[in-house]
């Protein structure tokens, strides 16, 4: 029995996107567009998705608790809410600050639903087309057009690992060291350009237009919502350190999603070797 309607969500992130975000889309003026202690952007988009998103979904289900990316930039406290036992949304409110700051359409909006280590659920929309990917844990995953019809979503299979593709990204913010890894040897697999948006490369890994997918930032609200949906649609997910990712794992080595463990495996040793 699903924990909330996952077609109510989606309709309640479609609107928030619809509300907030495509109404500022290539129209921000520049004192709505700042930098984070980090140094990454945010815009009055980002707050006010989060913000609305954070009242909608705790209404949806009662007795819930909310950790946003902005909430948690105000303030690290809001992380402890994981180690509550409640169920907790995790919001990522523009996926992709820096494109759709600089009006590049390769932006979206993620939730995730989680429950201790349990990561139940996740919803990747993209605003500008309209479409949402939804999974729940035991229900596979399927893209939701804008009209209502869905598809159902599914990796590509194991290939060799020559003709596997993927993307890399290991940019400013993750792990130094894992980003010269990476350059490397990365011209040993078959690369593709990532997107500078987990929402969205996220999407082409389950709609199986690539085969594999790594980052080095390890944020629960990049990475919750496309675990789940990649999970579902058959692939398989873990940290770079080979264990299961949990909510709580803020700033890790980096992620890896690949068709199967055994490609996962394969891919693993190509790009960490020494």
């Amino acid at each position: 029995m699903p924990v909330a309607d996952p077609y109510a969500v989606a309709s309640l992130i479609a609107e928030a996107g619809a509300e907030e975000a495509l109404p500022r889309f290539r129209q921000l003026a520049e004192h709505e567009v700042t930098r984070k202690a980090s140094g990454e952007l945010v815009t009055v988009a980002d707050h006010a998705v989060e913000a609305l998103l954070t009242r909608r979904l705790a209404e949806l289900l009662p007795g819930s608790l909310v950790v946003g990316e902005e909430a948690v930039e105000a303030d690290p406290t809001v992380l402890t809410r994981f180690d509550r036992d409640a169920f907790v949304w995790i919001i990522d409110p523009i996926d992709g600050t820096g494109n759709f700051a600089g009006g590049n359409p390769a932006f979206a909006v993620m939730v995730g639903l989680v429950r201790g280590r349990e990561l139940l659920a996740g919803w990747i929309h993209d605003p500008i087309v309209g479409i949402t990917a939804i999974a729940e844990t035991g229900s596979g995953a399927e893209l939701r057009g804008p009209d209502g019809a869905s598809e159902r979503l599914r990796v590509l299979p194991p290939a060799p690992l020559a003709e596997m593709t993927g993307a890399l990204n290991a940019g400013t913010f993750g792990s130094k060291e894992l980003a010269a890894t990476l350059q490397r040897n990365r011209h040993k697999l078959k690369t593709l350009r990532g997107l500078h948006c987990a929402g969205q490369d996220y999407l082409r890994l389950v709609r199986g237009e690539m085969h594999f997918l790594l980052f080095s930032k390890t944020k629960p609200w990049d990475h919750v919502p496309g675990l789940v949906i990649h999970r579902e649609a058959g692939g398989f997910g873990q940290l770079l350190e080979g264990r299961a990712y949990l909510p709580t794992d803020i700033a890790r080595y980096g992620i890896l999603m690949a068709p199967d463990q055994a490609s996962w495996q394969a891919i693993r040793s190509v790009l960490l070797a020494e």
